[in-house]
């Protein structure tokens, strides 16, 4: 009896050590699956940032490029607007150096008939005496 108990404790401790065995071996496959699994999770969170950062690295160049075109628009409007003035400041100096001539002419054809018309009255008078 003293054999078969021994015997039994003895497949006992074998059962509990194969047991063992085979619960690190199961606790190692799944630390090493979570291990994976993690280093796939950061992996993928690395590629989304990359991803992110690209998006946002195109969207500044796109709104920078708007703002350029935008400013540069704005310029073109601007400078056509003063060129615009300009003309039309030296049409208006134009038109009063014209008018001021005209005006000039006028006074100096205006000038000369009082002359002839006085210069007339005082031949008629010397003759007249």
């Amino acid at each position: 009896m003293k054999k078969i108990i021994t015997t039994l404790a003895a497949l006992a401790l074998i059962v509990s050590v194969s047991s063992c065995r085979e619960t690190t071996g199961s606790v190692t496959d799944t630390l090493e699956e979570a291990g994976e699994s993690a280093k796939s999770g950061l992996e993928e969170a690395g590629d989304a940032v990359g991803d992110a950062a690209e998006k946002a690295g195109d969207a500044v160049e796109n709104a920078a490029d708007s703002t350029m075109d935008a400013v540069e628009n704005a310029a073109d409007k601007a400078g056509d607007a003063v060129e615009n003035a300009a003309d039309k400041t030296m049409d208006a100096v134009k038109n009063t150096a014209d008018k001021a001539g005209d005006a000039v002419n006028d006074a100096a054809n205006k000038t000369g008939e009082a002359v002839n018309s006085g210069a007339q009255k005082l031949k008629d008078g010397i003759k007249g005496h």
